[in-house]
């Protein structure tokens, strides 16, 4: 018997972060979205396109292949947002037990699609959410655009399991889910046991985490029929540089930024 389907606990965004301050998470509708950074995200198909062009994720410790991947960094102020040169993607063991500790060097994204407006709009608008939260003004955010497919009859987007990214906040912003069953999103307290559990699939669906309070995972999908994927762009908010080998490295990039605004 298959597991039914529970709908995301849409909110508005009104009640937006009200909410992430009472429980750690809160989920919004494409319409939310486009309220929060401008309603040309919706008809923007050249970067809906882009998910046709993803490689390999060449890292998976499960030797897999079902996942597909692109990442870049930016550092987001009030009205600004510019990318850094390309970096690798860290995380200590601490907080991903199967990739943590090692250097990623996935190819980046567009560089002509993050310039276009829509996606300066869009990391401008949850930087705002964030603010609003914390009241810290710089952020540290990296994207990472995700393809996972039924190639090995079964695709993991969490292969890690349940756990935190060792940042702010995080977004996951749904783009597309199509010949697949499973793909529940689950978010637990990271201290305490409650949680939820509910299945995104509207594009531009969105779910925010104050990664400091909960936990989240999203089960393994399978085909529903032929072969199928699940799209989405995951987006992590840091305060105090960003997670890096070489810490150093974070350091300089914290202090560049505070000397911009010194």
């Amino acid at each position: 018997m298959s597991q039914p389907a529970f709908e995301p606990p849409f909110t508005s965004v009104a009640e937006l972060v009200p909410l992430l301050r009472r429980q750690g998470y809160a989920v919004v509708n494409a319409a939310a979205v486009a309220q929060l950074c401008g309603d040309g995200l919706a008809t923007w198909d050249a970067f809906r396109d882009s998910w046709r062009d993803l490689p390999s994720d060449a890292y998976l410790k499960d030797g897999g292949r079902y996942r597909r991947r692109r990442h870049a960094s930016f550092v987001v102020e009030p009205g600004d947002c510019r990318p850094v040169p390309h970096r690798a993607h860290w995380q200590p063991v601490h907080y991903n037990a199967l990739h943590g500790g090692m250097e990623r060097w996935f190819e980046p994204m567009d560089a002509e699609l993050v310039s276009q407006p829509q996606w300066q709009a869009l990391l401008c608008g949850l930087s705002g959410v964030c603010t609003a939260l914390s009241g810290v003004s710089t952020w540290f955010v990296e994207a990472h655009q995700f393809r996972i497919d039924t190639t090995d009859g079964i695709g993991r987007p969490t292969p890690e399991g349940a756990h935190r990214d060792g940042v702010d906040f995080v977004a996951i912003v749904m783009m597309a889910c199509a010949g697949v069953k499973g793909g529940e999103t689950r978010v637990f307290e990271a201290q305490g046991p409650s949680g939820q559990r509910f299945t995104l699939n509207q594009p531009w669906s969105m779910l925010l985490l104050d990664d400091t309070r909960v936990i989240h995972e999203t089960t393994p999908i399978q085909p529903d029929g032929e072969a199928g994927c699940r799209d989405t762009l995951v987006l992590t908010f840091r305060r105090q540089g960003f997670q890096d080998a070489v810490p150093g490295a974070q350091a300089a990039e914290s202090k560049g930024a505070a000397a911009r605004h010194g």
